[in-house]
C-alpha cells in the first residue's frame, strides 16, 4: 500500500524558514507528477506547488520568489523550502503525487503555522 509520510513542519515566525519533506514508501512505479498542496481554516484545499519527473515546476503567484520545490536523490521525494514566511502561509500542507496509470495519493497533511 502506497503511503506518502510528510515531516518538517512547525513553528516559525513571519520572516523564517522551513523546508518541508515528503516520501513515498511502497510504491514500486514512479509518481510522474509530486506537489505540495494547502489548507487554511476555513479556505478550500489549494494548489502550492507542483514538480514533474523531467524538473518542471509550477507554482501559486502568492508563493511564487519565496518557496522552491524540488525532488530528492531517492525515488518518490519531494520538497518544499519555504523562505520568507507571512502570517496567511498557516495552514495545513499536504504531500500529493500523481501517476498516470495508478492515481493519486495524498499525504496526511503538516501544520505549518507563521506567528505575526
Amino acid at each position: 500500500q502506497v503511503q506518502l509520510v510528510e515531516s518538517g513542519g512547525g513553528l516559525v515566525q513571519a520572516g523564517g524558514s522551513l523546508r518541508l519533506s515528503c516520501a513515498a514508501s511502497g510504491s514500486i512505479f514512479r509518481f510522474n507528477l509530486m506537489g505540495w498542496y494547502r489548507q487554511a481554516p476555513g479556505k478550500q484545499r489549494e494548489l502550492v506547488a507542483t514538480i514533474t519527473t523531467g524538473g518542471g515546476t509550477n507554482y501559486a503567484v502568492s508563493v511564487k520568489g519565496r518557496f522552491t520545490i524540488s525532488r530528492g536523490d531517492a525515488r518518490n521525494t519531494v520538497y518544499l523550502q519555504m523562505n520568507s514566511l507571512k502570517p496567511e502561509d498557516t495552514a495545513i500542507y499536504y504531500c500529493n503525487a500523481q501517476n498516470a496509470v495508478h492515481g493519486e495519493y495524498w499525504g496526511q497533511g503538516t501544520q505549518v503555522t507563521v506567528s505575526s
